[in-house]
């Protein structure tokens, strides 16, 4: 029994040795051959240390590129410049050729016949009436008051119209149209100097000061009269002096550049009396034909406005003497116009009138009432809002227009 078990333990013994034998020569197979080491080791020299002076190396010769050789970088193009452009100067306005004053009004008379209904067509009606009572005539003379010609106007032209169409006898309507107006005519004073003075017996420019309260469109006015003057031929200046109004003198710039007119003016705010000297020095320097001088325009019952229209007429006269002071009036406003009026011409010599707003309106008589008030003539009218719808007067055109052909 123990040799049986000798015997089997010496084959397993036997098999492991085998095994181990075949494994092992299969590893070693897989494994690349080794190598053998180098004999001769590899030595790195220490960098060597410069030399100067005598034990420096003489420099070797080494080739060089030419600068022809040497490739250099690319630039980019330079960039082209940025150009600013201004922006354009703003043109100057073109300058306007106002129409001729010559016959103006004539031209203007459909404006200024909107108020023959009220004053001229009711006249000539009632006149017409077969038979002319005393209630008739009280209609009449309403007519005429209610048309602003005023009480004693109206009760003289009355008389004057019994008296004639008594003496008449028949009435036909052209003899009814040709009485009435002489007699309008005539209220109006036909031979008053209604020319604007614009020139001076001293060596100075024509002095024109245009005054009135607000609302009437006195600046507006100037602007127009400077267009009605440079319509016939004269040079003008245009001062500035309502410095109380904000954008007044703006707008009476406005219209001196559309006629080439030089304006004058001031800090808003500043010294009337001080800006209308300076107009007038400057008008002296261009030697300009007239001077026009806008002045303040607030309420009449404000006593510092007054007085300081007399200190603007005093300083101008200081260059010469004031040729024209023109009150603008609304011919809407009536009698109170006529207060106005009352209340400027104390202060200054008031030597013209103008009268705005007339077409439209049923107040034609105004112009009659206004004149009686100061005994000064009414001189320019007022018939639109077109630059060039500022007429000189003409007592006929304007009858004519009253009544109507």
């Amino acid at each position: 029994m123990e040799l049986i078990l000798a015997v089997v333990i010496a084959l397993v013994v036997a098999v492991a040795v085998t095994s181990g034998l075949v494994i092992s020569g299969r590893k070693k197979k897989q494994l690349p051959p080794a190598e053998p080491p180098s004999t001769t080791p590899t030595i790195t020299a220490p960098p060597a240390e410069p030399h100067v002076g005598d034990e420096a190396e003489t420099p070797r010769e080494e080739p060089r590129r030419t600068v022809e050789e040497v490739d250099l970088p690319a630039t980019e193009a330079p960039e082209a410049p940025v150009v600013v452009e201004e922006p354009p100067a703003p043109a100057a306005p073109a300058i306007e050729v106002p129409e001729p004053t010559a016959g103006r009004l004539v031209r203007l008379r459909a404006r200024l016949a909107r108020s023959q209904n009220s004053l001229g067509q009711g006249l000539l009606t009632l006149l017409s009436r077969e038979h002319l009572d005393e209630d008739t005539w009280e209609e009449i003379e309403e007519t005429l008051l209610t048309a602003d010609v005023g009480v004693a106007p109206t009760q003289e032209l009355v008389e004057r119209l019994r008296e004639r169409v008594k003496v008449l006898g028949t009435r036909t309507p052209e003899e009814l149209r040709g009485l009435l107006r002489e007699e309008l005519v005539a209220l109006l004073g036909p031979d008053l100097d209604r020319s604007v003075k614009t020139e001076s017996p001293e060596d100075v420019p024509g002095v024109v000061m245009v005054v009135g309260v607000n609302g009437t469109g006195k600046t507006t006015t100037t602007g127009k009269l400077a267009r009605v003057l440079v319509a016939d031929g004269k040079s003008v200046v245009l001062g500035a002096a309502d410095t109380f109004r904000a954008a007044a003198a703006d707008q009476l710039q406005t219209w001196g550049e559309r006629v080439g007119a030089r304006t004058v003016r001031g800090p808003e705010g500043g010294d009337p009396a001080s800006i209308a000297y300076d107009a007038v020095k400057e008008g002296i320097a261009e030697k300009a034909d007239v001077v026009l001088i806008d002045t303040a325009g607030r309420l009449h019952t404000k006593t510092g406005l007054m007085d300081e229209l007399g200190k603007v007429k005093r300083v101008v006269e200081k260059h010469g003497p004031l040729d024209e002071v023109l009150l603008v009036l609304d011919a809407t406003t009536g009698q109170n116009g006529l207060i106005q009026a009352r209340v400027f011409a104390e202060v200054v010599d008031i030597t013209g009138i103008v009268l705005t707003k007339l077409d439209g309106t049923a107040k034609g008589g105004i112009v009659i009432a206004v004149q009686r008030e100061l005994g000064v003539p009414v001189k320019l009218i007022g018939l639109g809002e077109g630059p060039d719808d500022l007429a000189p007067f003409e007592p006929g055109a304007f009858v004519d227009a009253l009544i109507g052909d």
